[in-house]
């Protein structure tokens, strides 16, 4: 069996607007606390050494995530909908593929036709469970502030027809699942229509799905299927999304 990573890295970096700050405790610093629980003293611990500890404050959305409906609306269809801790676990481990987008330009729209002649291209048919990863390339200019505003993203019709056919989780290795914002805005001022604000998001207005965002290492995978892609979300109590550690598993 073979595992191949397809995160970004949990960091404070140029590529993410959303502020992330990680604090690393040393060992020293904790030891005086850690020996105040068992009433002790520093010297009564190996070296004077307590434990290590990280303290992070950052958004849920910040690093490689799943959003869940809650993030696109408060309803979905008639419904409230769902938070990130009220999802079925069977969703995020199931059979993956990818689809090469590659081609398209940075900051185009990808069309429900552009998901199926990637299909088409790789002769595979989509079945109800599977997850699907967009690959654009954006995930290269991971470190870099051009993260923000690179990459292709999806638009409302891909994202339905998705959900259509029975595809639940759906992922991509850009900032976010939509057009760039740069991309958004100019389509709304050419057009003035508030539609192509967020449109794919906004899908989940009537459709339940959820979407992984910043993936990575995608042109890693030796093939584009034929192999399972684990992606449980962290349990965040009325969490609009939650950090996963998402990961494809390859059978020998």
């Amino acid at each position: 069996m073979k595992i191949f990573d397809l995160n970004v890295s949990t960091e404070d970096s140029p590529s993410e607007p959303l502020p992330v700050k990680v604090e690393h405790e040393k060992h020293e610093d904790s030891a005086a606390f850690m020996a105040g629980f068992f009433e002790a003293n520093v010297d009564d611990l190996p070296n004077g050494l307590g434990w290590a500890n990280d303290n992070v404050t950052m958004s849920a959305h910040a690093g490689t995530h799943v959003d869940a409906p809650w993030h696109y609306y408060p309803t979905c269809g008639d419904q409230r909908a769902r938070t990130i801790d009220e999802l079925p676990l069977e969703w995020f481990y199931s059979d993956g593929v990818v689809l090469d987008m590659r081609h398209k330009p940075r900051g185009g729209l990808i069309s429900a036709e552009d998901v199926q002649e990637a299909l088409k291209k790789i002769d595979y048919a989509l079945k109800p469970g599977d997850i699907v990863m967009i690959q654009t390339g954006a995930d290269k200019l991971w470190g870099r502030a051009e993260y923000f505003a690179a990459g292709a993203g999806m638009s409302a019709e891909a994202t339905r027809r998705l959900i259509e056919q029975g595809i639940r989780v759906m992922g991509i290795d850009t900032w976010g699942w939509d057009q760039p914002f740069w991309a958004m805005k100019e389509r709304f001022k050419e057009t003035g229509d508030p539609g192509v604000i967020w449109e794919a998001h906004r899908v989940g207005m009537d459709l339940e799905y959820c979407q992984i965002e910043k993936l990575a290492n995608l042109d890693q995978l030796p093939r584009p299927y034929g192999f399972k892609v684990a992606c449980f979300p962290v349990k965040l109590t009325g969490g609009s999304a939650g950090w996963t550690r998402v990961v494809a598993i390859f059978e020998d």
